[in-house]
């Protein structure tokens, strides 16, 4: 991570085209399911963000070479040379938790430190254990790590408490390379999930229903290595792109952005105001904002409901929103953070539990100087800082450097007074 500072003047108006990047949700499993076949592996429009070097770094520790450069990661799995999940990287990044499963398929055994991440809430990793345990696997925890063995993994039918997106992705891999079928009831429907489902039928694997609530996957006994395979553009940037020009009066044009993946984005965004055109043949989406937003009601779920990754974002987008809004987290508990340091900034929000209140009649937003706690946070205060009076200066943008590729720089060249101050 690179420690640093944003400086923002409020003000601007972001008017031009954005790339959007490779999305680092389904960059990260798909790097992990290269684990599940000897060989040299090849994935195109991987972005450049800290958490895929994360991954790297833990593919490395367990004996593959791999490689990055213009945003393509080879990686050669031939000789992995330990199973185990070490604690000074999983701790960095949750999803590292994403090697469990393709290591047990492979090889019978695999540990894993209790993964960490952002501090948004619990997210508890016993769906992922209990699903493997109805794989086969014996699994046990000591000392911070889990171990699971299995001779060979068999298929089950598993029903998930939530449709997490990690879990269903965890069992999704192990259960490619089991003996016999396997059902997965209630699983995640997220578009990053149908992203890794169609890598690893490339791979061999025989998945169906990827993208509804119940997956099917006929185990085989092997798979080979994935070549060329391009990752799904990233929705949650795209989206976080949309909610900035909206709450700006900006006009931007996305580019290589999947409009059906933000179907409840945009939905919201044009109920507030905005003029939003999609072209899902051509990719682009292109975003006008109002001179004012409306208010709105937001209440995340999971897909294809609004995300929570995106709610953030809007709360910020609507703090000058002409009325009260409702933002209300479903998903994890501790996601409303950003508040506090929105408040240092003039938004007039209140909290009671997982609601918050936004009165747009009564903020006055001014530059500030605040720091972001989590990665999508981060993003909110970023567009705050857009729309402030003054001069806004984060910290803690090791968070955002988690998720998004040169964000002050794509930001930068729309027009919006954008800089970074790194500290040696």
């Amino acid at each position: 991570m690179r420690p640093g500072r944003l400086i923002i003047k409020g003000g601007c108006r972001p008017v031009g085209k954005v790339e959007i990047s490779g999305a680092k949700n389904a960059a990260l499993p798909l790097l992990m399911a290269t684990l599940l076949a000897k060989g040299e592996h090849r994935i195109s429009n991987v972005p450049d963000v800290t958490d895929v070097h994360t991954a790297k770094k833990l593919l490395e520790v367990l004996g593959a070479k791999a490689t990055f450069s213009d945003q393509t990661m080879t990686i050669d799995t031939t000789a992995l040379s330990q199973t185990k999940a070490p604690d000074e990287i999983v701790r960095q990044m949750r999803a590292s938790i994403l090697a469990l499963g393709p290591l047990l398929a492979r090889f019978g055994e695999a540990e894993a430190a209790m993964p960490g991440g952002c501090a948004i809430g619990e997210r508890p990793v016993n769906i992922h254990l209990d699903g493997l345990s109805a794989l086969g696997a014996m699994i046990g925890v000591e000392k911070g790590y889990i171990r699971a063995k299995a001779n060979r993994l068999a298929g089950a039918r598993i029903r998930l408490d939530f449709p997490t997106v990690t879990g269903t992705e965890n069992l999704m891999m192990a259960a490619t390379l089991a003996r016999g079928k396997t059902i997965i009831e209630n699983a995640a429907q997220e578009p990053e999930i149908v992203d890794l489902s169609s890598a690893l039928n490339a791979m061999g694997a025989q998945i169906s229903g990827a993208g509804t609530e119940q997956i099917k996957i006929e185990g085989v006994r092997e798979l080979h290595p994935l070549q060329d395979y391009e990752v799904m553009g990233d929705r949650v940037e795209a989206g976080t792109f949309l909610i900035a020009a909206a709450a700006t009066r900006g006009d931007l044009l996305l580019e290589r952005a999947n409009s059906e993946y933000l179907i409840a984005t945009t939905a919201l965004l044009r109920q507030a105001g905005a003029v939003i055109e999609a072209d899902p043949a051509a990719r682009t989406i292109r975003v006008k904002g109002p001179e004012r937003l409306k208010s709105i009601h937001v209440v995340t779920a999971p897909y294809p409901g609004f995300p929570t990754d995106l709610q953030a974002q809007m709360m910020a987008a609507v703090t000058t929103a002409n009325g009260r809004s409702t933002i209300r987290e479903e998903i994890f508990e501790n996601r409303l953070m950003q508040v506090k340091e929105m408040q240092k900034m003039g938004a007039a929000i209140t909290v009671r539990g997982n609601m918050a209140e936004v009165n747009g009649l009564a903020s006055s937003l001014r530059g500030s100087e605040v720091r972001a706690m989590d990665l999508r946070a981060s993003a909110s205060l970023i567009i705050l800082g857009m729309m402030a009076e003054g001069t806004t200066e984060i910290t803690g943008i090791e968070h955002l450097d988690r998720g998004y590729e040169r964000i002050e720089q794509k930001l930068a060249a729309v027009g919006v007074d954008i800089s970074r101050l790194d500290i040696s």
